[in-house]
């Protein structure tokens, strides 16, 4: 009985999320969900053109297209030409003065007009290169999906890392995912690429619609975005709705580049798949292929964890030998393994990009003829459940939050620029193989209908530079009293009922701050502790403070501080401010939980500390009797009140409705 009114209790919830987070602009004449209008192009499956060129759209059947525009912050709008129409393909030219750029299509239809961001990206000219950012495994989720970092550290629990580092950051898959989607649309990569698990669960609408709006702020800072989904992207019933289908290729220059679908629990492509693939390539020959799929190809743990070399073995006569180092999941079906792997020799195939195990993995397959085809698989950008480091097990292998660089040519040579690769008899010997974004460079965005305001941490060993673009609550300006990044603003547009600003900033070591708001923030935060668990502290164990917090421009700080009977500062390890980490990752939600560590018996003041970007704090405490039950949480003289406005919290129930969605989905990996 508890099980089925707990199912209804999140049935409710999950209805209410899906009312409150659809993506659609406040403009109701707009609409964000491509797929009512069209198959391709999609948010993240984008057109590709240069000035003067052409492409095609591929339209739901019933769907009549009256009219194409395309904007972006800087560029436009320029009124494309429809050239032909044939079924449901319409072939569009793009004008000859138009500006290379990554563009929103606004095409305007019989059933309304479809706002589609990453629509289309104009290059100047075909790249004879690609730089292809790289990030996998985001796991986006409304719930709880955090971690810790401090510089190279990384573990599960705080508890672990406090011991070693004095400030350990928790990192929430949505923070993490945006963290690595900025910074290398900071860095002028020709695009993005993520292999999959873009959100934690197929069915959390609010996850897609966060992933769905962090790869339309990074086009519209100019990167092209392209994704395909993974096993927790299965079954693609909101995926396809929102961000892209099953599988689909995309041509930039002579690259092609074509995304499979390795499905849910069955973790390879369909034969199907593999003859459209096959389809495709014979369609395109002479183009450079590249080749995304979740599941990795390659995968011998029993051998080498971390990849290696493979080389002058044919699939077609040395598949016995061959077999040995195919993953379980491809595996699992011979007959398609061993074809993929003959089309890898058959169509020359240089590029393979996958995720799901959470781990940088390397392999280089020479054929018999000599050629190079790289099997490449990225560690988690987003999900905190990989190889801690230091690891878990002496033998086992760290890894850390990250993405990375992959570079290749016309002439279908490969390289990680930013990683080199060590190789010792045929074995991989590199631990860390990609690049530490978002380990060491994080952005916390806090975006409010009051402005806009972005922490950054960057533990690099360099300032990071270039474009970032913020959506913007309309007559917001940045405020340089309380901005210590240097900026220059590009170009301000709404665009289909929203505000972006984009602006080049140059972001040092350490942690900075940029703010754009319509005014001063003089209103404090408003700070409250729901609860303890325990409720009473058993001695010498953890136990944790959920916490309410708000600000009507967003919090920059939230810790908690422990004092002694004597007023000491308690430290844990390294550790006297414990960080709040948020319940869940909806945006702007005001639930936190902070960890706090074993006390022994006695007496103790505990402060929940808020500071907004502005240095307005807010201070509650609350008296602590380990091994009592005579825990207070009435004010004391040296609590701070405020009354900055936001929504209020209705007694005790309320914040018990509040607080037991985040208990119930967290830890979840």
């Amino acid at each position: 009985m508890a099980k089925r009114l707990l199912a209804v209790v999140l049935a409710l919830i999950g209805a209410m999320v899906v009312l409150s987070v659809a993506p659609v602009s406040a403009a109701s004449n707009y609409s964000y969900t491509y797929s009512k209008f069209l198959y391709e192009p999609a948010p993240v499956v984008p057109a590709t053109a240069i000035p003067g060129g052409n492409f095609t759209l591929y339209t739901k059947s019933g769907v009549n297209i009256e009219s194409i525009q395309a904007v972006s912050v800087l560029h436009g709008p320029y009124q494309l030409q429809i050239l032909a129409r044939n079924g449901n393909e319409v072939v569009v030219k793009v004008p000859d003065n138009i500006v290379p750029d990554d563009y929103f299509l606004l095409i305007k239809t019989d059933k309304g007009t479809l706002v589609l961001p990453n629509g289309l990206k104009v290059f100047k000219e075909w790249p004879k290169v690609l730089r292809i950012a790289w990030v996998s495994d985001t796991h986006v989720t409304s719930g709880s999906k955090v971690g810790y970092v401090c510089g190279v550290y990384f573990q599960h629990s705080i508890y672990k890392l406090e011991q070693m580092c004095s400030n350990p950051i928790p990192l929430h898959s949505v923070v993490a995912t945006d963290s690595a989607y900025t910074y290398w649309a900071m860095q002028n990569a020709t695009l993005l690429i993520n292999t999959g698990d873009e959100v934690d669960t197929s069915s959390d609408l609010t996850a897609y619609t966060i992933i769905y709006n962090i790869t339309k702020r990074t086009a519209a800072a100019g990167e092209m975005v392209v994704g395909i989904k993974g096993n927790h992207d299965d079954p693609p019933t909101v995926y396809t709705m929102l961000l892209g289908p099953r599988y689909f290729y995309v041509t930039i220059g002579k690259f092609i580049i074509i995304g499979l679908d390795t499905g849910g629990d069955r973790g390879y492509p369909t034969m199907d798949e593999i003859e459209w693939m096959e389809k495709v390539l014979n369609e395109h020959k002479g183009y450079i292929p590249i080749i995304l799929y979740h599941h990795p190809y390659f995968f011998a743990p029993r051998w080498n964890y971390l990849g290696g070399v493979i080389k002058g073995l044919d699939p077609s006569t040395d598949w016995d030998q061959l077999k040995e180092y195919v993953g379980r999941y491809w595996g699992a079906d011979p007959e398609v393994a061993k074809r993929f792997l003959e089309d890898v020799v058959k169509y020359n195939i240089p590029l393979t990009m996958s995720g799901h195990i959470h781990h940088d993995m390397y392999w280089l397959y020479i054929d018999k003829e000599g050629h190079k085809h790289y099997f490449l698989t990225l560690t988690s950008t987003g999900a905190p459940d990989k190889e801690s480091n230091p690891p878990s097990h002496p033998h086992y292998s760290p890894t850390w939050y990250g993405s990375n660089l992959v570079v290749i040519s016309e002439n279908g040579s490969v390289s990680m620029p930013y990683t080199p690769v060590n190789i010792v008899d045929n074995k991989v010997k590199s631990n860390f193989i990609s690049v530490p974004v978002p380990q060491e460079f994080m952005v916390f965005r806090h975006e409010t209908s009051f402005g806009t305001a972005v922490k950054f941490i960057n533990e690099l060993n360099n300032s990071v530079s270039g474009p970032i673009v913020l959506q913007i609550p309309a007559g917001a300006k940045i405020d340089p009293s309380v901005t210590n990044v240097t900026y220059k603003i590009l170009g301000e547009r709404e665009i289909g009922g929203q505000y972006y600003m984009l602006v080049n900033v140059t972001v040092p070591k350490g942690v900075s701050q940029l703010v754009v708001d319509k005014a001063k923030d003089t209103e404090k935060p408003t700070v409250q502790i729901a609860y303890l668990q325990p409720t009473y502290p058993t001695p010498n164990s953890e136990f944790s403070a959920y916490v309410i917090a708000q600000d009507n421009l967003g919090l920059k700080n939230l810790y908690a501080v422990i004092y002694d009977s004597n007023g000491n500062l308690v430290k844990y390890g390294k550790v006297d401010k414990f960080p709040a980490e948020p319940a869940s990752g909806k945006p702007n939600d005001n639930f936190y939980i902070v960890e706090l560590p074993p006390l022994k018996p006695g007496t103790y003041k505990l402060e929940i500390v808020g500071v907004d970007f502005y240095g307005n704090k807010a201070v509650v405490t609350k008296e602590l009797n380990i091994g009592t039950s005579a825990t207070s949480s009435s004010p004391t003289a040296t609590s701070t009140t405020s009354s900055s406005s936001g929504n209020k919290i209705c007694g005790p129930a309320a914040i018990v409705a509040l607080a037991v969605v985040p208990l119930l989905l967290r830890r979840r990996h």
